[in-house]
């Protein structure tokens, strides 16, 4: 199959699922892909692994989840996406006409990769990979899965972009997480209690299923939330 079949599947894939006759999902998507609505998970986050480590492998594992967004945001940013050259659906002559978007919203010029789904899913596995709790591993992915497909539902990105970005995400989160466990045997390894109270890597279990309610309750937030805007009509 040439790399043109494989474009054209793109599109009609995203045809398929862009966009819907729902106001109310639109009014999700668009509040789910906002950074900010995430703000207070990242604040419980930062509570359990102040909670959990000592002061010097808290700011390594800070340290961590810095550089992988770093990481994630430039590569897909500013190597890969003006590498490729390749147009969002919202600003593609041949598609952006036949796609839906929200209030406009086009976003910037290029597409692939996705760095939403670039970032998502390095945070997704470095974070999975660092507490080693198999629920906590679950939750992330959906929230990176629904994170990712919100772009295609809005309009700004292809099937392809999402995908590719995933992997490109997903290696570099690993590879900073090596990183880190590198240096922390270095200068901070020490033998973790074996206990069902504590995750495999020391995290108590309690304090992630704080993490993971922050999550659903996130989700069950953006769900409210959007009832109401389309209620008042403000979306």
């Amino acid at each position: 199959m040439d790399i043109q079949r494989l474009i054209d599947i793109d599109k009609q894939v995203m045809l398929a699922l862009n966009g819907s006759e729902s106001l109310y999902m639109d009014g999700v998507m668009k509040i789910y892909t906002t950074t900010s609505v995430w703000i207070p998970v990242a604040v419980v986050l930062l509570f359990i692994v102040i909670k959990n480590n000592t002061p010097r492998n808290t700011l390594l594992i800070i340290l961590g989840v810095a550089l992988t967004i770093f990481l994630t945001d430039k590569v897909s940013s500013d190597i890969i996406k003006p590498l490729v050259g390749r147009l969002r659906p919202s600003h593609d002559p041949e598609m952006m006409h036949l796609i839906d978007t929200f209030n406009g919203y086009r976003s910037g010029s290029y597409s692939f990769t996705s760095s939403h789904a670039c970032n998502s899913f390095g945070i997704f596995v470095f974070i999975s990979l660092l507490i080693k709790n198999r629920t906590l591993s679950l939750t992330l992915l959906l929230w990176a899965l629904i994170n990712s497909f919100s772009r295609i539902y809005l309009g700004v990105h292809y099937p392809g972009d999402i995908l590719c970005g995933s992997i490109v995400g997903s290696l570099l989160g690993f590879i900073v997480y090596m990183l880190y466990l590198f240096i922390h045997k270095k200068i901070e390894y020490h033998p973790r209690h074996i206990s069902v109270n504590y995750t495999r890597s020391g995290f108590l279990v309690e304090d992630v299923n704080i993490m993971i309610s922050a999550i659903y309750i996130t989700f069950a937030f953006i769900s409210i939330y959007a009832l109401i805007y389309i209620n008042n009509n403000i979306l």
